[in-house]
C-alpha cells in the first residue's frame, strides 16, 4: 500500500506489532442550545460516537498506529423534537495527512453538512452494516450511515493522494452508503438525487462521475509531486501544482456549480494562496483570476496577493 510505504520511509512507524483501527478521530459534541435535556444523553453520544470512529475498520490495510489518519467531527445539534429524543444537527468534519519532510499536515476535508437528523437514546449503542446500511430504525441508523459516509470518503481521500486512484475501492463504500441509505421522507435529508444539486448524493456521485475523470490524476500529483516534493524541489512541486489549475478550471466550467469543486476547495484554498505568495508576482495574475472563477468564496484569499 503507497500510503504505508511512504510513512514507513518518513520513519514515523512505531515499533510496535500491535494492530491499530483506521482513523484517529476525535468527535466532539456541542448541545448549547438545547434545554431541557439530561446532559448524560450528549456525553453518551460523544463517547459512543468516538468508539464508533475509532473502534472500526474501515479499510482492507493493516494500519500501523503512526499510519491512522487524523480526523475531527464536530456534531453542533441545534433542534431537538418536542416529544421524542430526535435531533437535527450540523456536523464540521476535517481531516489531514503528513507532507514529507516537514511537520505540516495538508487539510484533506473541511466540510459542513447541515442536514444531520438522527435519534439517541441514552445507553444506545450505535451500530453499522455495510450489507444492510439502513437498520431497524432509520432515525437511528441516519447517524452511523452520515458516519461511515464520511469516514469513508476520508479513508478514500487520503489513499487518493498516495497512489492514483488508491482511494476507489472507500469511494465506492460511500456510494453504497447513500444507495441503501436509510429512508424516511419527512425527516432524513441528504441522500436522494432530487432533493437538491448539493447533498451527499450528488458530492460520492461527482467524485466518481467520468465527467470528473481527470481531477483524480491531478489530484494525486499536487499530493505526491506537488507538496512531498516541496521540501526537497521546491520549484518543480510548486511548477507541479501550478499546472494543473488549467486543467481544474476546464472540469469546472464543464461542470459549473458543482458541489465537489466547493468541497475540494474548503480544504485547499490557503495552500494555494501560500503557493502563489512564493510565485513571482508577475507570473500569478493568470492563476488568481482562474481560482477567483472557480472558487467565489475564497475570492477575497486570492485576490490579496494579486
Amino acid at each position: 500500500m503507497m500510503r504505508k510505504l511512504f510513512i514507513s520511509f518518513i520513519g514515523l512507524l512505531l515499533a510496535t506489532n500491535v494492530m491499530a483501527q483506521d482513523l484517529k478521530g476525535i468527535v466532539e459534541v456541542n448541545a448549547d442550545r438545547i434545554q431541557n435535556v439530561d446532559p448524560k444523553v450528549f456525553d453518551g453520544l460523544k463517547k459512543a460516537l468516538n468508539e464508533f470512529i475509532n473502534n472500526r475498520k474501515w479499510t482492507a490495510d493493516n494500519i500501523k498506529p503512526a499510519e491512522r489518519i487524523e480526523c475531527n467531527f464536530l456534531l453542533t445539534i441545534t433542534k431537538k423534537a418536542a416529544d421524542d429524543n430526535i435531533f437535527e444537527a450540523n456536523l464540521n468534519i476535517q481531516s489531514s495527512r503528513p507532507v514529507f519532510g516537514s511537520g505540516y499536515n495538508s487539510p484533506m476535508v473541511n466540510y459542513i453538512d447541515r442536514d444531520v437528523t438522527f435519534r439517541f437514546d441514552q445507553g444506545q449503542t450505535l451500530q453499522f452494516d455495510d450489507a444492510r446500511v439502513s437498520g431497524n430504525d432509520a432515525l437511528s441508523s441516519n447517524l452511523t450511515a452520515i458516519f461511515a459516509y464520511y469516514a469513508y470518503l476520508i479513508v478514500g481521500f487520503d489513499y487518493e493522494s498516495f497512489s492514483l486512484k488508491g482511494g476507489d475501492d472507500y469511494f465506492k463504500k460511500a456510494q453504497n452508503v447513500v444507495s441503501n441509505a436509510p429512508e424516511d421522507t419527512k425527516a432524513i435529508k441528504g441522500w436522494k438525487a432530487a432533493e437538491n444539486n448539493r447533498n451527499r448524493y450528488w458530492l460520492i456521485d461527482q467524485i466518481l462521475n467520468p465527467r470528473f475523470a481527470a481531477f483524480r490524476p491531478l489530484y494525486y500529483s499536487y499530493h505526491r509531486k506537488g507538496l512531498d516534493m516541496m521540501s526537497t524541489k521546491p520549484e518543480e512541486a510548486r511548477k507541479v501544482i501550478l499546472d494543473g489549475i488549467p486543467t481544474l478550471t476546464q472540469i469546472n466550467n464543464d461542470n459549473p456549480t458543482s458541489i465537489f469543486f466547493q468541497f475540494y476547495f474548503n480544504a485547499k484554498s490557503i495552500e494555494y494562496q501560500n503557493i502563489l505568495m512564493q510565485t513571482p508576482v508577475a507570473d500569478r495574475k493568470d492563476y488568481v483570476e482562474q481560482l477567483c472563477k472557480m472558487d467565489v468564496p475564497n475570492t477575497s484569499k486570492y485576490r490579496s496577493i494579486r
